[in-house]
């Protein structure tokens, strides 16, 4: 396919992936569940699982797979474009981050982010040991380790982008609840992905490559915050007009630094929302970060950060749980995420002193696995890791515990009209 036919392919792509969104959302509106839940079932429904399932022909002319029929074509404008929205919405989810709020319920949050990586993944590293022993849902290459460490790194991850669309549709961005839930879920997904950075160094017999990760986005985040930061903060007169508004220099010079730290991240094994979330932190606060937030997010929410849910979605193939064996274990899979998750974070917030509502809040919250979790199990299938049995009850694990935070949170934490919030969290911006 030629670069004019994938310019014709990509914009019929971007129609069809729009229009449906925007018909799923107005139902997930009705129901009380965010547009994000709305983008990962259109990703399925336009995928090989309802599309491809009863329009085959269509589907293909569409969103086209390869002759392996494993992964969406790579040639398609689709994904290049579904990673930047997702860049420039976690840069912008950055911005919004509050240092202050983090540093004051600083015991809160490294509870909250230790008790999700190490409980779930305990857990899930005994699933794994279960399933190696007693089942054929890892593939024969696949060493006992391996299968622990990668099941235990898909049972500590939270929907770090879910997560951030979650709290804002919410309207939490800048309280306590949501900050303490959203730091901890980027330190949790950072674990996540440095734990996956160690399975396939196992893998590939290139244990230099989880060094690369681990360190390198450690030196990144303290460079950001140490230098990049204070630098911003005392220069930032030459990105504002002389009326004090963000001038169209300084939002390409932001966008340049954002795509250098998303670009880092994703060379070290991280993943490139990590480089673009940290950058968004460190851009001065006031006139910068609104100048930013009024210009990037529009276009990010509206048009590309679909695409990204979008293209995530069009690699699933829930016809992969097609026995009632899979379905049993896709049970006890759903019970370890959940309990080990949700129930860990509530835990440890309450042992830090936040009130139980609060700390149940978190705990909801910080459950949802959303498409962070299909990325991770996407590569553990490309890479031969687990068997595409597992991957589907991975898979149906992710799609459940987003689409449950919603709804509990709203039942058991705020009231139905969304514009009162628990004692507590009176808004901090």
């Amino acid at each position: 396919m030629n670069n004019v036919d994938l310019a014709v392919q990509f914009f019929l792509q971007i129609a069809v992936i729009l229009l449906t969104c925007r018909a799923l959302s107005f139902v997930a509106g009705k129901i009380g569940q965010p547009p994000v839940v709305a983008e990962m079932v259109a990703g399925i429904l336009l995928g090989p699982s309802f599309f491809g399932l009863f329009w085959p022909e269509l589907q293909q002319l569409v969103f086209p797979w390869d002759k392996t029929q494993q992964l969406r074509d790579t040639q398609s404008y689709l994904f290049p474009a579904a990673q930047i929205g997702l860049a420039l919405y976690m840069f912008i989810i950055g911005t919004e981050f509050r240092l202050d709020i983090v540093r004051e319920r600083l015991r809160t949050s490294l509870a909250v982010s230790a008790a999700g990586v190490i409980v779930p993944f305990v857990m899930g590293a005994g699933l794994g040991w279960f399933f190696f022993h007693y089942t054929d849902l890892f593939p024969a290459r696949t060493s006992q380790l391996e299968g622990m460490l990668f099941l235990g790194a898909s049972m500590c991850i939270t929907a770090f982008p879910v997560l951030a669309r979650i709290i804002q549709f919410k309207r939490l961005t800048g309280t306590p609840i949501g900050t303490v839930a959203i730091g901890a879920g980027a330190i949790d997904d950072a674990a996540a992905w440095c734990i996956l950075a160690v399975v396939l160094a196992i893998s590939e017999g290139n244990g230099a490559l989880a060094y690369r990760n681990i360190f390198g986005g450690i030196v990144y985040t303290a460079l950001v915050l140490g230098v990049v930061r204070p630098l911003l903060q005392r220069f930032q007169r030459w990105l504002l007009h002389v009326d004090g508004s963000l001038a169209d220099g300084g939002l390409i010079f932001c966008l340049a630094i954002m795509s250098l730290g998303a670009w880092f991240t994703d060379l070290i094994g991280l993943h490139a929302v990590f480089g673009a979330f940290v950058m968004g932190t460190a851009m001065p606060r006031g006139a910068v970060t609104t100048g930013l937030m009024n210009k990037i997010q529009p276009l990010s929410v509206a048009l590309l950060l679909p695409l990204f849910f979008t293209y995530s979605g069009l690699n699933t193939r829930m016809s992969l749980l097609d026995s009632a064996f899979l379905w049993g274990m896709c049970g006890l899979v759903m019970f370890v995420a959940i309990f080990g998750k949700c129930f860990a974070c509530w835990a440890a917030a309450r042992a830090s002193g936040m009130p139980n509502r609060e700390a149940l809040g978190i705990g909801i919250l910080m459950n949802a696995r959303g498409l962070m979790e299909l990325m991770i199990i996407n590569i553990g299938l490309q890479r031969g890791i687990i068997s595409e049995g597992l991957f589907a009850a991975l898979v149906i694990m992710a799609v459940v515990t987003t689409l449950m935070t919603s709804p509990i949170f709203d039942r058991l934490i705020v009231s139905p009209s969304l514009d009162r919030l628990p004692a507590g969290h009176a808004r901090t911006t």
